[in-house]
């Protein structure tokens, strides 16, 4: 999930190619990467009736999914299904992330009501979404740069020297706990709340979103009571924010992530170096729109998300990529890692 505009305040962007994908931290970016990303150019181009299939068959996998979780089953049934009802949502999201940088029925207005509605009710409203989005694309791994749409990431001169608040409000927007509870942190929180408090106006589909959401739990409890609410969208938003979150996470900050500063900074390099590839059985990568090729989406982000693989493919160099997993040891491995080391060139503990 590129994912997803995660983030706690604090204060402060066919063809043979021989010229390799990674370089050791602390090299410069490779010259070849703006050939490697002109080479993508061919895969940034939506085929309407194949995104219309993956957005109707996701959409109706969602809708049976979510009747599976009402109490017409047993539990195990009604778990089992709110489970798909979260990997769907997943999936439907990031057809939406899709098709807000434009790289999917970019020209379609029905496309952009259906996906307007996809947004609140996966609380993602496009006012904030598109936006904070756009710029953690434009900022991905700028040491210095605007941390709206990432996870905020100080040096370690910086963090230690910040005020005590400052340095407390950072270790809670990195801490696991932060990540894993994303319904509620940068979802609820960042997504919606937040954006109402600073502008009602330019974020009225904030407030939107969160009464349709309410509106959604209350419409389960009359309905099919407590049990409902938790089967049919508690739980599966709970593990769906939860996945999303740390995708977007570990796909930014993993062991061998090169951070770099203004000066150093190129997109194509942020892209290759700084976005890792997210190693996962293929029904896991169906299921999350195919963001786990994340290296390949920065460097395009107007390739559809069906045609990561096809470009994974095609380009060796992009083979190459700095890989990451849902392993519990890689897993542990990303979330050790709190702030940027400049000497070491590299991200570190906070004890260094």
């Amino acid at each position: 999930m590129s994912g997803s505009s995660i983030q706690m305040p604090i204060p402060a962007p066919e063809g043979h190619i021989e010229t390799p994908l990674v370089q050791e931290a602390g090299k410069t970016a490779p010259t070849g990467g703006k050939k490697i990303s002109r080479a993508t150019a061919q895969f940034a181009r939506d085929i309407p009736s194949k995104s219309w299939f993956a957005v109707i068959s996701s959409l109706l996998i969602l809708a049976l999914a979510v009747v599976g979780t009402f109490p017409f089953w047993a539990i195990p049934f009604r778990i089992a299904f709110s489970v798909l009802t979260a990997l769907m949502i997943v999936r439907v999201f990031v057809i939406f992330h899709d098709h807000q940088h434009r790289a999917i029925l970019a020209k379609s207005k029905l496309a952009d009501r259906l996906m307007t509605v996809v947004g609140i009710l996966t609380l993602t409203p496009s006012s904030v979404w598109k936006h904070s989005h756009d710029s953690h694309h434009a900022n991905n791994s700028k040491l210095h740069g605007n941390d709206l749409g990432s996870f905020p990431t100080m040096t370690v001169e910086r963090y230690r020297s910040s005020p005590l608040l400052v340095r407390i409000r950072y270790r809670v927007s990195r801490h696991p706990l932060t990540i894993l509870a994303g319904y509620l942190t940068s979802f609820v929180f960042s997504m919606c709340l937040e954006p109402i408090f600073e502008n009602p106006r330019k974020h009225f589909d904030c407030a939107i979103a969160l009464v349709v959401h309410a509106a959604l739990i209350v419409l389960l409890a009359v309905t099919f009571g407590w049990a409902g609410v938790f089967f049919s969208l508690v739980l599966p938003f709970i593990i769906a924010a939860c996945l999303g979150s740390y995708l977007f996470y570990a796909q930014h900050n993993f062991p061998g992530v090169l951070l770099k500063d203004e000066d150093g900074w190129t997109y194509e390099g942020a892209a290759l170096e700084s976005s890792s590839f997210m190693k996962m059985p293929r029904i896991l990568h169906w299921f999350t729109g195919n963001i786990g090729y994340h290296h390949i989406h920065h460097l395009n982000a107007r390739i559809p998300f069906y045609r990561l693989p096809e470009a994974f493919k095609a380009i060796p160099e992009l083979q190459n990529a700095k890989t990451t997993s849902l392993s519990p040891v890689e897993v542990f491995r990303c979330f050790r890692l709190k702030i940027w080391n400049v000497e070491k060139a590299r991200l570190v503990g906070y004890r260094g």
